[in-house]
This record gives structure tokens, sequence and C-alpha cells, in this order.
């Protein structure tokens, strides 16, 4: 077999572009999956960048996911999806929406004070800067949920992160961590730590922000979705243009296979874990049934994917270049 030279490479490229195109040179190339941790489409009239906050191999997923279960029935099921059966390397993944209107970010990632500490995580704000949308230009941040992972960015500096910005968060959400007391709880503990990090980066910001319910319109083509049971007030948004639909689900997976595979397994990090697995449920059979693409906040970068039945389950089918 004749080896591939860099010239008979490019002539292969231009043979094949113009047997593509119908066209005597190489078809264009559209980037999705760029280098400087951010992937943009289009969603109809709207560009949708998703941003990678934080990286890295982590312990699990066991018992991230499968907290009833045992770790071996959890590690049996990575080892048939060829994956490694105790460590995995989940996103942390905010999402851009410019709607021509409005540029409106969902969630804040990690910051200095969430769930990966720097420098592996709380990147956001160079993220969004290599995007060419620095902070200061997004005009509403929209928070899924209050854990440390998605408002540890809120905040910079002792100051607000995104200084332009209005907030949006649902109203059951902020009312439970306002109130939230739980005594001689370890500090240390998820619940804790966020409840710690709402008081010090959400709550001072609290006139600037709209408190919203199921079915809210945020902006023209952004609806809230209730997602109960990861937190109380967890919400999930629709968003439409031009008939074109994606759904940004928070933490409805923590791992894009295990979570989808066994949807009624407890998270470790759901607060109320059985309705946790309900929205579960919920969630992927209409993401299924309806063929929305699914931003998946913890799902493995881009974060983006289709849900599919398979057998008593679902499975993740990821985004390569459908979208582009």
């Amino acid at each position: 077999m004749t080896a591939l030279t860099r010239r008979g490479f490019a002539a292969a490229a231009a043979l094949t572009g113009a047997a593509l195109t119908g066209r005597g040179h190489a078809a264009t190339v559209t980037p999705g999956l760029e280098s400087a941790g951010h992937y943009r489409f289009r969603l109809g009239a709207f560009t949708v960048t998703m941003l990678l906050d934080a990286g890295g191999l982590i312990d699990g997923p066991w018992p991230i996911v499968g907290a009833d279960r045992p770790r071996e029935e959890v590690a049996a099921l990575m080892r048939e999806n060829r994956l490694p059966g105790d460590r995995f390397q989940p996103g942390f993944t905010p999402v851009l929406v410019e709607t021509g209107g409005a540029r409106v970010l969902f969630d804040t990632g990690n910051g200095g004070a969430g769930f990966v500490p720097r420098p592996a995580g709380g990147r956001l704000a160079e993220r969004l800067r290599a995007a060419g949308c620095p902070p200061e230009s997004v005009d509403l941040v929209v928070l899924t949920h209050c854990h440390t992972d998605h408002i540890g960015g809120l905040t910079e500096g002792g100051g607000p992160a995104f200084p332009n910005a209005r907030l949006v968060v649902g109203a059951a959400e902020f009312d439970f961590w306002k109130r939230w007391e739980r005594p001689g709880a370890d500090p240390a503990d998820n619940a804790s730590r966020s409840a710690e990090i709402f008081r010090s980066h959400l709550l001072p910001l609290a006139e600037r922000t709209r408190f919203v319910a199921d079915g809210a319109e945020i902006v023209p083509g952004i609806r809230a979705l209730a997602a109960p049971g990861h937190t109380p007030g967890h919400l999930a948004y629709h968003v439409e243009s031009a008939g074109q639909r994606l759904l940004i689900w928070g933490d409805c997976a923590h791992h894009e296979v295990a979570s989808l595979a066994r949807p009624d397994w407890h998270a470790l990090f759901d607060m109320d874990r059985a309705e946790g697995a309900r929205t579960r449920r919920r969630i992927y059979d209409m993401a299924a049934s309806e063929g929305i693409v699914v931003a998946g906040y913890h799902t493995s970068f881009p974060s983006l994917g289709y849900v599919v039945p398979a057998g008593t389950g679902y499975r993740w089918i990821p985004v390569t270049y459908q979208l582009l």
C-alpha cells in the first residue's frame, strides 16, 4: 500500500471536496469543537456556545451515581461500556445562548469556591473571553440550581463576576437555600458548602434577581421547566428558535452512561433521591420522544447529545458533527 504523503493527502482532500460539493475545490469546513474549550453552533436564529469550566478525572461514578447500589454493580456497568470502573471525567459546562436581543448564560461554573478548585476549575471567564463574549457583555445569568459548581462563578474578587447582568433563579430554589439550616451538619458536605456559597455569592445579589417557576418565559424563546429532586427547586430550560429546540437540563444526569442506563439508581447529590429518579424518567422520556438535543451539564464536553430508549433505560448519543 502506497504511503499517503502530505501532498497526496491535500490532493485527496481536494478531490473529496470536489465530489461533495460538485465544484472544483474543497468543501468549506465549519469549526465546532475548539481547542479554547468552547463549542458553538446555531439553533435557528440563536447562537449557542458550550463552555468548559472544569476538567479532570475524579473517582466514580459510584457513589455519585448508584448510591443505593453495590459499588461493583456500577463498576460492571462501566466496564460493559468500555469505561473504567473507578474513575470518570465529568463535564462542568455552562451554556451561553445569544438570542439577538440578549446574551443569556446558564450557570456560572465553579468560580474560586466550587466543587473543582482552580486551576482545574473556575475557568468560565477565560472561556467566555476566548469565545468573544467577555463577562461584562452577559445580559442575563440563569441558574438551574444553587449547588457550588453552578453558582461559584457568580462573584470574582469580591464583586459580581457579571457586572451588567440580571439574574434568574427558581423561587422555590432561592427560598430553600435562604431558609436552609441543618444544625450539626458537616460544614464540608455538599449541602452545607452550597448554603455557604449561596449566602456569600447569590444572596447579596437578590435585588437584581428575578424569581421564576415552571413555565415562566425568561426571554422570548426560553422557558423554565420544573425538574425537582436534585434540589427542591431545580429547573431545566427549553430553548427554541425557528422550530429548533434545545433542552438545558442542568443536573438531570451526572454520567452519560450510568445515569441514563439506570435512571432509577439514586444519585448521591440528589437532595430528594426518589424525586430525582422520577424526574430523570420524565425528562429522559421527553427528550427521547421529542428528539430534542440536550445540554447536559455533567456529560462529557461538549456536553451535548440526544437521548434514545434502550431496554428499561435510555442511551446518550453524543453530538459529534450533527449540528455543524
